[in-house]
């Protein structure tokens, strides 16, 4: 199982970016999820989804501004980000989980190369 993350950047706070997220492999039944690592700090889970697509979870902070979706083939998963803040500033990596919805990082069975997201005040 591979992943591949894109759509990074560089923003100003309130704007907008969209991440992606490609797997290969058998993967097109397996939860995924975003997690992200700001400089200085512990990776942290962001938003998961499981295989169909019905069930979301998100951590609180990104709640209302963050929506996790999957494409029509299910092997890819997107992250588009609203209202984005400084604070919002990481590497944002891709996860999969062959069980459950990945929201502990310990859990998780597949990662990606991250994404930098940088938000400017």
């Amino acid at each position: 199982v591979q992943l591949q993350a894109s759509g990074g950047g560089l923003v100003q706070a309130g704007g907008s970016l969209r991440l992606s997220c490609a797997a290969s492999g058998r993967t097109f039944t397996y939860p995924m999820g975003w997690f992200r690592q700001a400089p200085g700090k512990e990776r942290e889970f962001v938003a998961a989804i499981n295989w169909s697509g019905s069930s979301t979870s998100y951590v609180d902070s990104v709640k209302g501004r963050f929506t996790i979706s999957r494409g029509n083939a299910k092997n890819t998963v997107y992250l588009q980000m609203n209202s984005l803040k400084p604070e919002d500033t990481a590497v944002y990596y891709c996860a999969a989980d062959r069980f459950t919805i990945p929201t502990v990082s310990d859990d998780v069975d597949y990662w990606g190369k991250g994404t930098q997201v940088t938000v400017s005040s």
